[in-house]
Parts: structure tokens; sequence; C-alpha cells
């Protein structure tokens, strides 16, 4: 889901519904991880958010070498429709190896954009979401309280330009979560890969958390910059 000034365009959340993908024997990328890790020092993450924001600002730093290193070795992962992880259930998917080849595609031809920087006022706003489902469970960006993206952000303070939210459930792991996501499978508008290489966007905030249905859920809010209120 994403919000522009003046201008309102939602986008599907995507599901992930699978365990821990196996990256063995597949090439480690050589990433300045002391320049990319921007939560390693941010106390109110938990040590799976600091790793998504880590793989978020590897993959907007080198978008082609992501792809190379982390996606297009998966192309031997499908059956089908079915999606293959070793000591893993099988996923089934809408698109294929057809979607995995195509975000591969993409990424080859994207151009880096800056890294993000962690902001707790963010990360507040998502926490809040993570929270409410994951005590009463349910899915998407509409909390029972009949919030969204928006309305929890503007709860801790002030955005501009733009914002923007992605959500992952299921017993993942931060690779997984940026893989699912820019891959895509059945989003045809791509909007959560749009999130993750938006230039525009400076700031992000994480928070993780158990889901009583899918076991975990990851919620990403992206904004262009952001203020927290002062009482906040």
């Amino acid at each position: 889901m994403q919000f522009q000034v003046k201008k309102i365009v939602f986008l599907i959340m995507i599901i992930a519904f699978t365990g821990g993908i196996c990256f063995a024997g597949y090439p480690a990328a050589n990433w300045n991880i002391s320049q990319l890790n921007t939560g390693v020092n941010a106390r109110y993450l938990s040590q799976l958010s600091k790793e998504v924001i880590l793989e978020i600002n590897k993959l907007r730093s080198d978008p082609a070498k992501y792809a190379a290193d982390y996606i297009d070795p998966l192309k031997h992962n499908y059956k089908g429709k079915l999606f293959y992880y070793a000591g893993d259930k099988p996923l089934l998917t809408k698109e294929g190896v057809k979607a995995l080849y195509e975000c591969v595609r993409f990424l080859k031809r994207q151009k880096p954009v800056p890294i993000l920087k962690p902001h707790k006022g963010l990360s507040k706003a998502a926490s809040d979401h993570v929270a409410d489902q994951s005590k009463h469970g349910g899915t998407g960006h509409t909390g029972t309280d009949k919030s969204g993206m928006k309305s929890r952000i503007e709860r801790y303070g002030q955005w501009k330009s733009r914002i923007a939210e992605n959500i992952t459930y299921g017993d993942i792991n931060a690779q997984q979560i940026v893989i699912y996501l820019l891959i895509d499978d059945g989003i045809y508008s791509r909007g959560h890969r749009k999130n993750f290489l938006n230039e525009k966007f400076e700031e992000i905030g994480v928070a993780t958390g158990t889901h009583p249905q899918y076991g975990k859920m990851c919620v990403m809010d992206f904004a262009g910059s952001f203020q927290n209120h002062t009482s906040k």
C-alpha cells in the first residue's frame, strides 16, 4: 500500500505461507555490511527486524548483484507451479518460474537507490499492526480498530513525500521476506518490489512478531521522511 501527497495508490498484500529458504552453496555477496547495516544500533528493533533492514539495503545498493546472488539460483527450485525449498513444504505459486525470471531481468536493469535508515516512529506504527494481528489474527493492512497504514503512521508523527507498507506472513527469515516480495508472485503490479526500490524513500520502520495462523509476520513501513510528534 502506498500513499503520495494528493494521491492514493492501493497495493495488494502478499502472504508468505512457507518456512525458511535454504541458500547453502549459493555464492556469498561481497556487501559492505558496516555501511548497509543501518539498524544495527537501534535498540528498539528485534534482531530479525535489523536483518530485514540490512537485506533491503543490500538490494537497494546493488539490485543486479542481489538478483545474481540470491534470486537467479532459485530457478532450480521450481517444478511447474510448485516452488521447493530443501527440507520444507512446497509453495504453490500462481505464475511459476516466469515470475522469478521477470524479477531477475528487472533487477539487472535497475539502478542502485539510496539505502534506508531506520526510524523509531515508523517502527512503532509497524509494531502496532503486528501486536493487533498477533492477538486477533487476520491479514492485510487494516487493523481490527479499522486503522490503516496511514493512520497508524500518523499516530507517531508527520511524513513527507509518500509512505508505503509491505507485509509478509509465515515461518520466515529476512532474506526470504525480501525475495518473496521482490518476486511478487501473483501481484501483477509488482507493488511490493516498487516499494523496496522507490528512490523517494529514505526511512523505514520494521516490526516482527507471531501470528496465530501463520506463525510469524513482518510489517515494513516506508516514508520519504518522518518527524516524530514531540509527545511520542
